[in-house]
């Protein structure tokens, strides 16, 4: 019951460290207490991204008509849509199945326990404990979705994320609390699909984290699409006595009561830190998250934490990157700090939005001298040939050395070109370079290149 790595938990952070630490030679082993791929494959990113993408499929078949086609009378079953998503995820939680079986990884189920001495005790169903040990041991627990003392969540009227991606039947309406990525992608499915959203959200603006400019524009599509949105609002308390939900929300002009079948609470996450023998063995935790070091080991020697459980963005990918660069440094190669500055972000509603680096409001704060650029996807002929012309891209150069300080972007897709900056923000590409590096036509990418053209006055088609 000896390995070198003993990973515990088996979401994107945990299952990709362990397979990185077998290809390293690591004799390995990763614990995992429900399902193989954690919240992200199984109740998260993947789940939520097949109910998107039914939503879109409902919205092409109910605008026929946009591309020159003959008038459907779209309809669908909504358990259906649900068995899809979830079919998806089951997909992909046998495909990390066969991955941890290719690279000879020991898969150990029940709940883990992290011990002195480098030892983990997992309690698996029928309540045995089993005590395993490693030269080290990788914590990955991830995260759940936050309540608040004033939204309890009884998984019914007043939900997480969890229940919204698995509802027995379709609400005729939904308030969303919290306009982060998880609040307006269900807001933006639920409402495509028939059901009345409303969003209410404390700060001043949706996607709060985003630019303000791309922030304002979603906003107004989201709204042009139906969907009710308060902001500078919060939900002070909730009645769940009715059939129904009553929401008492605080706004500039006083208290307003809503009504809808349902809630979700889509206020953050907090990280599963509890009940896994942080305390005992003396890892130091502030403010919730496990505290690391630049290389993720703990305060305790031999301890790692990765993903959602340390001070870092709670994003897929930033897991997966810790964990690999984690077993790395055990490994002792020559490793890269991760560059926290350049994480893209991607929100998956209709129209997506992605973004890199710093917000126009962020370099001017930093005392940047820069020059903006924006390009419309209304001069796009392929968003136009597409049908989908609501949006833009955003990039920001500092002015002085032409250092691609920062990209947002919205529109059909946008999720999938961000990583064009990501990879130039990495290689110190400057304005001028994107300009003159030549992009295909006809593609929605080129709008990146014309946006740095507008940053420099050399734009050509607007």
């Amino acid at each position: 019951m000896n390995y070198d790595i003993i990973v515990i938990g088996s979401g994107p952070g945990g299952y990709v460290t362990a397979i990185r630490a077998a290809q390293l030679g690591f004799k390995t082993a990763i614990i995992e207490k429900e399902n193989l791929g954690g919240i992200c494959l199984n109740w998260g990113c993947i789940p939520t991204k097949a109910l998107l993408k039914s939503a879109q499929v409902f919205h092409y078949i109910n605008h026929a008509e946009d591309y020159g086609l003959n008038k459907v009378e779209g309809s669908f079953e909504f358990p259906n849509v649900i068995q899809r998503s979830r079919g998806v995820a089951n997909k992909m939680s046998k495909g990390i199945e066969f991955l941890m079986k290719k690279n000879k990884i020991d898969v150990i189920l029940g709940t883990a326990k992290v011990q002195k001495g480098k030892k983990v005790s997992v309690t698996d169903k029928d309540g045995k404990v089993t005590e395993y040990s490693a030269e080290n041991i990788i914590i990955a627990t991830g995260a759940r979705s936050r309540e608040l003392p004033n939204l309890p969540q009884d998984g019914k009227k007043v939900i997480g994320y969890r229940q919204a991606l698995s509802l027995p039947e379709q609400p005729k309406s939904m308030i969303v609390v919290g306009s982060g990525a998880i609040g307006v992608e269900f807001a933006d499915f639920y409402n495509t699909m028939g059901t009345k959203v409303t969003i209410v959200e404390f700060m001043p603006n949706i996607v709060p984290v985003e630019d303000e400019e791309i922030s304002k524009h979603l906003e107004k599509s989201l709204k042009k699409t139906g969907i009710e949105i308060m902001t500078n609002a919060s939900v002070e308390s909730v009645d769940t006595s009715g059939e129904g939900v009553k929401a008492t929300v605080k706004t500039a002009n006083g208290n307003i009561t809503l009504e809808a079948d349902i809630l979700l609470s889509a206020v953050g996450i907090a990280a599963n830190i509890e009940n896994i023998g942080l305390e005992e063995v003396g890892i130091q935790t502030d403010k919730g998250r496990v505290l690391v070091n630049e290389w993720y080991e703990t305060s305790v020697p031999g301890y790692y934490a990765i993903g959602d459980l340390i001070p870092t963005q709670a994003l897929a990918h930033v897991a997966s990157a810790e964990g690999i660069t984690c077993v790395e440094k055990i490994k002792g190669l020559h490793v890269e700090k991760i560059d926290y500055g350049n994480i893209p972000g991607c929100t998956y509603c209709h129209p997506e939005v992605a973004s890199v680096g710093l917000t126009e409001k962020q370099a001017k704060e930093k005392g940047y001298e820069i020059k903006v650029g924006k390009f419309p996807l209304s001069a796009s002929g392929k968003a136009t040939a597409n049908g989908n012309t609501d949006g833009f891209i955003k990039v920001i150069f500092d002015a002085k050395y032409g250092e691609w300080l920062g990209c947002h972007m919205i529109g059909e897709g946008v999720t999938d070109m961000v990583a064009e900056a990501v990879v130039a923000r990495k290689l110190e590409t400057t304005g001028h370079e994107i300009i003159k590096s030549i992009h295909p036509h006809p593609t929605v990418s080129e709008a990146i290149m014309e946006a740095a053209a507008a940053a420099y006055g050399e734009v050509i088609h607007i």
